[in-house]
């Protein structure tokens, strides 16, 4: 049932107001439209299904309202991409029921670090904790969940995450030609498309400069030491 009153509110987002703000700004008909009419004549069972639909639907608007206000915390702290932060919104809401299982502040960071992978723009997780109250165990079970579930995107191919990594890191385009030269080479040694391979290829590339190492690792959101382990099982 759709009451078609002031069906566009031009108002401002109500879902970011505290408690007593959104009591100011609005009045109480605005939540009053969202609920079913229910009168003395409707019977039990109709009474039942008006309640649940209330909770149910408040109760999904207040979680994502929560999350989303987290979100956008956590990417302004990490300094995160518009797109990523969409990305992040959009898996909140499709997989809402799992979302839920988990403190805002979980969700979001889970969330977000999810999405920057699925972008081919992974960072490290440190990153985002050092903006969040989560804790680092609880974030990785949510990720893990949502990697789960979530359906993998067509990988773009190696030689875009390579410039990618490589622009990152402040390199030039001859330095990356070079690392996509080295994994040629050594596509027999190592399998998948990890970020430290490519970040491994690139260090080789500028000839193991010193300080690179630490800079690439954080462009490819890896370690310096899985930089390094790959490196050495690659040929120049």
């Amino acid at each position: 049932m759709v009451v078609s009153e002031s069906a566009v509110d031009t108002g401002p987002e109500w879902r970011s107001f505290d408690e007593e703000k959104r009591a100011r700004t609005y009045p109480l008909k605005l939540v009053a439209k969202t609920d079913i009419a229910v009168k003395p004549e409707h019977g039990a069972q109709w009474r039942r299904l008006a309640r649940f639909h209330k909770e149910a639907l408040h109760s999904r608007e207040w979680k994502l309202a929560e999350v989303g206000a987290e979100l956008r915390r956590v990417k302004e702290c990490a300094d995160l991409p518009q797109h990523v932060m969409g990305a992040a919104e959009e898996l909140a809401k499709k997989y809402f029921s799992l979302v839920a299982e988990f403190p805002p502040e979980v969700a979001a960071v889970a969330l977000l670090w999810t999405a920057a992978k699925r972008l081919g723009e992974p960072r490290p997780l440190k990153d985002f904790l050092r903006c969040s109250k989560a804790e680092k165990g609880q974030v990785k079970k949510a990720a893990w969940r949502l990697n789960g579930v979530v359906k993998p995107r067509r990988r773009m191919p190696i030689e875009e995450y390579v410039k990618t990594v490589a622009a990152r890191a402040g390199l030039p385009a001859s330095t990356a030609k070079a690392a996509l030269e080295i994994l040629e080479k050594n596509k027999r040694r190592l399998t998948g498309k990890n970020p430290w391979v490519w970040a491994a290829a690139l260090w080789l590339a500028s000839s193991r400069r010193p300080g690179l190492l630490k800079a690439l690792a954080e462009a490819a959101g890896s370690t310096p030491f899985g930089v390094k382990d790959a490196a050495k099982k690659m040929r120049i």
